[in-house]
């Protein structure tokens, strides 16, 4: 099907002859007479050139959509052109792809700390809102791109806007450098799935010291998960400037991660649709699994609870605003340029509005289960913790009664060891005033709400947090092996976006390698494996942190920026959206114009500005392991830390500048000579994949044409 970009220009084309009012032409009189006939000929021009456009472009309303379906149902071929570009072999392995790169690690384990910490309800009503009235219009505008171009995000951004080109190959050096690093993500927790395979698990107790009984004095300061982190999986060193070479068993790790990767992209959609099936789908059905049984715990409902309550003053602070869309970017993934490499390989007769919908529905449906999940098991464990409280309370009083220090009366029932949440409060409260005085000076205060707040801020690593969550439940062996089969495929199909992202754009841009797919995929995956051993030495997740922490945000909203500018004001909101209207051949709601041209952009500077402001404002810091203390400790980043992440934000941000100057300096302009002796046209020489113009188009826009020759001669 052609769309009504082809249509517009193919004008465009046409008009850079007929019509010397575009702004990309130059005009050179040859006399200030001739130049005054000239600018008459081109306001009458103007009048008379609204008559062979036969479809409108203002899509403001309802009406104008029904206008323009008219206009192509007259005249528009209905069968799609032949292309030799590979595509997806039904609609749900495309589906499959899109939910695969849009739910990640971050949606796992991310989303429900922040959930804690930023206002509970409040949070999810506020990334709720942005989801809908932000995220969905800019994940169908990527979307709606690559289906439409028929191009990965170089190629893409080109056609769209040559000025804007460079904003492909920013999201191309996005792809790569966080390629590079979630790997690494994906490799831990391919670790601990091996080390799954055992029970007890290894993570559950603190070794014992060599030719002894005893435990680690190193492991017995802290707890064993951390210590098993820290010290087993990654042999971190104290400080991110002692350096070390690549760790042997994460080194495999690794291998196996990007062997697994590159055997999946080898042959294209063709098997990377076969795998979708099983890392996408699966992780669903164990997200359920965890669920379900979770509610099962407990106090469970006392976590759910806390998650429900919605905190009125977060919905006013800025700072819990800006993490909510770091959060929704992050995870939802615009501005990688994958949803566009992805959607290239569907026939442009989908409907990826309602795709856009779905794959933000489950997005949205994969950080909630996942967030009550987390809820529900932490709401036990606080539960559990307070119940340890009361009997050490009841145990203290027990003491100083047999010490003779509180008389007898004060003694609690012998039922308080069957159920002490409710016997703990209830034997408090029947005390005298009097002997209630006497008692509680000896107690500890047990608060659950203290100490849900204790547990959710708890390790501040992740995969550790997970591995406690883990212990909580019975045949741990079991849920150890399920929840890291669970975060492998979560961390599969995200990479298999992101390799999208890097494949795609390098087959288009260099049309010879599509001839060799599978050499290009081994050609991108070895030294993209090389890079990514620097974050598996001692010192490396230091470096994971950084990148994850402090620079992957900045370029994201940079890119998303210039996508929403180039297509919503270079190329032309409603432009775009009579291309889909055509393209599509059903209405599309024009509210996305609005979205497009102004919420869109005016949230995401504001993201921008305050995600700038937040880093040039604070200390960066990570958080590194002290082996004389056994405990976490929170180090500030050096400066050379600082001037490299300057660099690499400079490194992704550097192709926008300079391939706009490189098509300023570098674009051939050829000479048309519209009449010797009256005026020179240059107009800009069209590079690359340009869209081709429609037959019934091409006649009129020659009528245009000879109606201008005339009027000038």
């Amino acid at each position: 099907m052609t769309s009504v970009s082809e249509n517009t220009e193919a004008q465009d084309e046409k008009s850079q002859i007929s019509r010397p009012s575009d702004s990309k032409s130059l005009i050179a009189t040859t006399s200030a007479s001739q130049l005054l006939k000239s600018d008459l000929a081109i306001e009458e021009l103007m009048a008379e050139e609204q008559k062979c456009d036969t479809v409108s472009s203002c899509i403001w309303s309802d009406e104008d959509n029904d206008e323009i379906l008219e206009a192509i149902n007259k005249d528009e071929p209905k069968e799609e052109p032949p292309t030799n570009r590979p595509s997806w072999a039904n609609k749900i392995e495309y589906l499959l792809a899109h939910v695969g790169f849009s739910v990640g690690l971050s949606t796992i384990w991310r989303f429900p700390y922040l959930c804690f910490h930023n206002g509970g309800g409040s949070f999810l009503i506020i990334y709720i809102l942005m989801l809908y009235l932000i995220g969905v219009p800019l994940l169908f505008l990527e979307m709606a791109a690559g289906q439409r171009m028929r191009q990965g995000s170089i190629g893409v951004w080109k056609v769209i806007s040559p000025w804007m080109g460079g904003v492909g190959y920013s999201s191309f050096m996005v792809c790569c450098i966080v390629g590079s690093y979630y790997s690494v993500l994906m490799a831990w927790n391919l670790f601990y799935l091996v080390q799954s395979f055992q029970s007890p698990l290894p993570w559950s107790t603190c070794p014992l010291l060599k030719n002894s009984s005893s435990f680690d004095p190193e492991c017995e300061r802290t707890t064993s998960t951390t210590y098993f982190w820290y010290r087993n999986v990654l042999k971190a060193t104290d400080e991110i400037e002692v350096g070390g070479l690549p760790i042997m068993h994460l080194s495999v790790s690794l291998f196996v991660t990007w062997f697994i990767i590159c055997v999946s992209m080898i042959k294209g959609p063709k098997s990377t649709g076969k795998m979708l099936y099983v890392s996408v789908l699966l992780p669903y059905f164990i997200l359920f699994c965890l669920l379900i049984r979770s509610l099962m715990l407990e106090g469970a409902h006392f976590g759910l609870k806390n998650l429900l309550a919605a905190k009125l003053p977060a919905l006013y602070s800025v700072e819990v605003w800006r993490r909510t869309g770091n959060q929704l970017f992050l995870s939802m993934g615009p501005g990688f340029g994958s949803f566009t490499a992805i959607s290239s390989y569907i026939p442009r007769a989908n409907n990826c509005v309602m795709d856009a919908f779905v794959v933000a529905l489950l997005n949205l449906t994969a950080s909630l289960t996942a967030t009550v999940f987390v809820f529900a098991v932490m709401g036990h464990v606080a539960t559990e913790n307070t119940e340890r409280c009361y009997m050490r309370n009841a145990e203290t009083v027990l003491g100083l009664i047999a010490s003779r220090v509180l008389p007898v009366e004060a003694s609690p029932p012998e039922s308080i060891y069957l159920h002490p949440s409710s016997i703990y409060s209830r034997w408090l409260k029947s005390l005298p005033q009097q002997l209630k005085d006497m008692v509680l000076p000896y107690m500890s205060t047990c608060s659950i709400a203290q100490e849900l707040k204790e547990v959710m801020e708890g390790p501040g690593v992740a995969i550790v947090a997970f591995t406690d969550l883990i212990c909580v439940f019975s045949g741990s062996t079991f849920w150890a092996i399920t929840t890291f089969v669970l975060l492998v495929s979560l961390g599969l199909s995200t990479m298999t976006g992101i390799m999208q992202g890097i494949i795609t754009p390098l087959q288009d841009t260099f049309s010879s390698l599509g001839k060799y797919r599978k050499l290009l995929t081994v050609g991108v995956c070895v030294p993209m494996f090389l890079g990514s051993l620097i974050f598996v030495r001692p010192s490396g997740s230091y470096y994971v942190n950084l990148l994850d922490d402090y620079w992957v945000s900045l370029p994201i909203f940079f890119i998303i920026i210039l996508e929403n500018i180039a297509m919503a004001w270079i190329y032309g909101a409603r432009r775009f959206l009579a291309d889909l209207i055509t393209m599509l051949g059903r209405p599309i709601s024009p509210i996305y114009r609005w979205l497009w041209c102004f919420l869109s952009p005016f949230v995401l500077l504001v993201l921008f500005v305050s995600t700038l402001i937040h880093l040039l404002l604070k200390n960066l810091t990570y958080l590194a392991w002290d082996s004389s203390i056994s405990n976490e400790v929170i180090r500030v980043y050096p400066s050379w830390a600082k001037v490299l992440l300057i660099i690499l934000i400079a490194i992704t941000i550097l192709p926008v500048p300079a391939y706009f100057l490189y098509t300023l300096i570098g674009v051939d302009f050829t000479v048309s000579m519209i009449h010797s002796r009256t005026a020179v046209i240059f107009t800009p020489e069209a590079k690359g994949n340009s869209l081709k113009p429609h037959p019934w188009l091409q006649e009129k826009s020659a009528l245009c044409e000879s109606w201008w020759e005339k009027r000038m001669h």
